[in-house]
């Protein structure tokens, strides 16, 4: 029997959920401006609220508490066949379907893709073995070639974020690919570029103030609450006004942080500014957490580690994939529990993939780097490849319950934004893999298989 897509908003949710959903539609329709479009007006009262009594909650427990049995979702049976055996998931990957919805298609087709190929051949590197994971096509080349170029002179010209002896290493980086695969929904380089100037202001400040160009635990906090105050402005009197502004053009952090903020909130909608200012806070936490760990040479247990990883994530990326869309989830959907744990799910599996792939690389590095396989085989007592392997069926655990909690909200609330979002953000999750694994500059599996 053929899938009739999804049903209309007004058959799962009341009149005034659909005339929300249809309100961001009409928005997703509208030719795609430079900057992300505005609604020309709110829903009507009362519309987030019924939206938000339709979605799915997660229990609110006394603080300390444990969550009893039943409270978290356990893992999902046959998860590698998760996405055969949800339909609502399928829906999200396919994308809406019906009069009017063309605009919301991209990314994920129906079948497949087939290995993703470059002008050169297949592309490079191999997956680690077992991961799960989902393939993508090979990014469009033109916009990754333009993307890159642009980047680039903005890096080196605008902001002087790097000397010219970092040249192999921003090249390296692969930038442009990166973002490319991750936004295949972007409707103009433009709307590219505003991802792609956070992305690298955001290696900036790791680079420069945590790890590979000078970076120290020492006095990180001073850093990096100065460095939050060129995406979060101070506002404060007229005499020190001056030295605040002046303060943000003195590194290559702050230079970074200031322009690409710039950049981003002419596109964004107040709240989603706000929403980018909120992640980046949770991201500079886990910076400290994990620079107190080192400083005090304190390897974590293995479930303090998963916690700090959830604030020291790639969350800030995905979570701005309406506005690199040129649409907006509303705030208050963005903001249910539902979707905050879907947003966490998908940031601690990307980023746990990211320890896997950078795991000989750390290794190589002088001192000892905390990474999910280095703190299990401490903590749990494995070898180094049993603890690798255990990591990666921890990431496993993560992207089975990312997909399983996106289907279940999907069907509870089928609103066009939040399901557009909700694909972005799986999108986003498909293209960072994408970029570990062909990234050979940077990264090589260890020798475990």
């Amino acid at each position: 029997m053929p899938d009739p897509g999804l049903s209309p908003v007004q058959s799962s949710l009341p009149a005034a959920a659909a005339r929300f959903g249809a309100h961001v539609l009409a928005g997703a329709q509208a030719p795609a401006p430079d900057a992300a479009p505005v609604p020309d007006a709110a829903p009507a009262a009362g519309d987030a609220a019924v939206v938000r009594r339709a979605l799915p909650t997660a229990p609110v427990l006394p603080f300390g508490t444990a969550p009893a049995a039943g409270d978290v979702p356990a893992p999902v049976e046959g998860a590698a066949e998760v996405r055969r055996a949800s339909p609502a998931l399928e829906r999200i990957l396919r994308g809406p379907s019906g009069l009017g919805t063309t605009t919301l298609h991209f990314a994920r087709p129906e079948a497949p893709p087939p290995p993703a190929v470059s002008a050169g051949g297949p592309a490079a590197g191999r997956p680690i073995p077992g991961l799960y994971h989902h393939p993508v096509p090979e990014p469009d080349p033109v916009r990754v070639e333009e993307v890159s170029r642009r980047i680039k002179r903005w890096a080196v010209d605008e902001v002087q974020a790097y000397p010219p002896e970092w040249e192999d290493q921003f090249d390296g980086f692969s930038v442009g690919r990166y973002m490319v695969a991750c936004h295949p929904d972007a409707p103009t380089v433009d709307h590219l570029m505003i991802a792609t100037r956070l992305m690298v202001a955001e290696n900036v400040v790791d680079d420069v103030y945590c790890e590979d160009h000078g970076g120290s635990p020492v006095g990180l906090g001073g850093r990096l609450l100065l460095a939050h105050t060129a995406l979060d402005p101070v506002h404060t009197t007229p005499e020190y006004a001056p030295a605040w502004a002046e303060s943000l053009l003195s590194d290559a952090p702050r230079r970074s942080y200031r322009s690409a903020m710039e950049y981003f909130v002419r596109a964004a909608t107040p709240s989603q500014a706000d929403r980018y200012r909120h992640d980046m806070a949770r991201l500079h936490m886990g910076y400290l957490a994990e620079a107190a760990w080192a400083q005090t040479e304190y390897v974590p247990e293995v479930s303090e580690y998963l916690a700090m990883r959830q604030f020291n994530n790639f969350r800030p990326c995905p979570t701005i994939t309406d506005t690199v869309g040129g649409y907006e989830l509303p705030a208050d959907l963005h903001a249910q529990p539902a979707m905050q744990r879907v947003i966490a799910l998908a940031g601690n599996a990307t980023t746990i993939a990211n320890d896997l792939y950078s795991y000989t690389k750390e290794l190589d590095a002088s001192g000892k780097h905390l990474n999910l396989p280095v703190v299990i085989a401490e903590r749990e007592g494995l070898s180094d490849k049993d603890a690798y392997l255990k990591a990666i069926e921890v990431h496993n655990d993560l992207m089975h319950a990312f997909e399983a909690e996106a289907a279940q909200l999907a069907a509870a609330c089928p609103v066009p934004s939040v399901l557009r979002f909700l694909r972005g953000v799986a999108v986003w999750v498909d293209g960072n893999h994408y970029w570990h694994q062909t990234n050979t500059y940077r990264y090589s599996l260890p020798d475990f298989w």
